[in-house]
């Protein structure tokens, strides 16, 4: 049987869930108040047994994070489940600094697989501790915004907090 917590907080941009496993690790987290569909980002072989409302640790990262501690988030541990390539993948998207965003060309540069840009963008799709692991830091080539689980206009605005645009702060 395995145990997680949730807990929903408010953001400059919405309501933002974080699932998070006993020891502390964050599961899934992303811009909704809905609890099944954070349960949802998480593999079904992976998935809580059951789930209690409780604070969690990294709720004050993401706060610090919209508070303008753009590093907040980056101490906060996480647990995915996936393949060699995916597990890769999602490391090296905590690399990519705020401020910063690669296209999904150059990500697949870092991945080291330079004509898998298909499989860089599946990576950032099946990213499940949004913001933690910051898929939102890569764009299509020529710079369109691509896609992102959780709209477009949050994946925006993060962007925009990252590079330091006032007006578009929240």
């Amino acid at each position: 049987m395995t145990i997680a917590t949730i807990q929903t907080i408010d953001t400059p941009d919405g309501a933002f869930t974080i699932l998070s496993d006993a020891g502390g690790r964050v599961l899934a987290s992303g811009w909704t108040p809905e609890a099944e569909r954070i349960l949802g980002r998480v593999r079904p072989d992976a998935r809580p047994s059951s789930v209690s409302r409780r604070e969690t640790d990294a709720a004050a990262a993401v706060l610090a994070y919209y508070e303008g501690e753009l590093d907040a988030i980056d101490g906060v541990a996480v647990s995915q489940h996936g393949t060699p390539r995916q597990l890769a993948g999602w490391d090296a998207l905590r690399r990519i600094s705020p401020g910063r965003p690669l296209t999904y060309a150059e990500f697949a540069v870092e991945l080291g697989s330079p004509s898998a840009v298909r499989a860089a963008a599946s990576i950032c799709a099946r990213n499940a501790p949004a913001l933690f692991v910051p898929c939102h830091r890569v764009l299509r080539t020529g710079g369109g915004l691509g896609g992102f689980a959780w709209g477009l206009p949050v994946k925006q605005s993060l962007l925009a907090r990252e590079a330091g645009v006032p007006a578009l702060l929240g």
